[in-house]
């Protein structure tokens, strides 16, 4: 099933030059596009990119996003960087942290498309990001140890989580580099697909996550990854809230009724 995605002309989207946005139906699709400078991450790209995700159209329900070029992208643009004091060094990082919070707590779910170069601020969009799928071409990096610096986009939060301290000290320390087989075992992607096969693949799960009851994407994005960080018996409180909730709204209760009278497929081997 082929689909058109169609370039935002209108609104505070359009003018967005750093990125180029298309929605098709449910469905945005957010391209990095500073292909010459491998997507590297200005203040602007990073301002850019929490202005996008701050006022996706009404109907989206996820969300693409992947790099223009040979790489999806290769971290802080060190063109930029520039001496700081504390205070500002701080304030910088703040930054960072508002755009990519907003890309995992906003308002829907978020599909990276992964390859070339996924180095440094680049692998700290991707951990923000909910689903990542990585072409054969893509590899990991956190080459901030050998520049001097430590990672200030979320990293030291996100990756962790996601592959564990040792490893996350191991590419720091050493600028030890993953392949994408590599990052796939450990936990940095769900899917490996072949190159040029990553968009499709990203696109048809974004499909799949818009057609969700938003609510319960709601719960998967917010309440999930706050409930692995409780205590036990703190979670599973937290979960019968959420639960009580989604499935209180009028949408899931025509998706069960859907189900009880055989109007909804079954879960199948995909």
């Amino acid at each position: 099933m082929s689909h058109v995605f169609t370039p935002v002309t209108e609104g505070p989207l359009a003018a967005l030059d750093l990125l180029q946005i298309s929605t098709d139906g449910a469905v945005a699709h957010i391209r990095l596009n500073r292909p010459a400078k491998r997507n590297a991450l200005s203040d602007a790209l990073i301002q850019q990119l929490h202005t996008a995700f701050v006022n996706l159209p009404a109907g989206i329900g996820a969300a693409v996003v992947s790099g223009e070029g040979e790489h999806f992208c290769a971290g802080l643009d060190l063109a930029e960087l520039v001496e700081r004091d504390v205070a500002g060094g701080v304030l910088h990082s703040r930054m960072w942290h508002a755009a990519f919070d907003q890309v995992q707590f906003g308002r829907v779910p978020v599909v990276a498309v992964l390859h070339g170069a996924v180095v440094g601020g680049g692998l700290e969009l991707a951990a923000s990001c909910h689903v990542r799928i990585a072409e054969q071409s893509a590899y990991y990096g956190l080459p901030e140890g050998q520049r001097g610096l430590f990672v200030g986009g979320g990293g030291s939060a996100r990756i962790p989580r996601l592959i564990g301290v040792a490893r996350m000290s191991d590419m720091m320390l050493t600028g030890r580099v993953l392949d994408a087989a590599e990052g796939e075992r450990v936990g940095l992607a769900q899917y490996l697909v072949a190159d040029g096969a990553g968009l499709a693949k990203g696109i048809e799960l974004a499909r799949r996550i818009a057609t969700n009851s938003p609510m319960s994407n709601f719960a998967v994005m917010q309440a999930l990854p706050r409930i692995a960080e409780q205590s036990q018996s703190e979670g599973l409180f937290t979960e019968s809230l959420m639960a009580a909730v989604a499935e209180s709204t009028p949408d899931a209760q025509a998706r069960l009724r859907a189900f009880l009278e055989k109007r909804a497929g079954k879960v199948v081997k995909g």
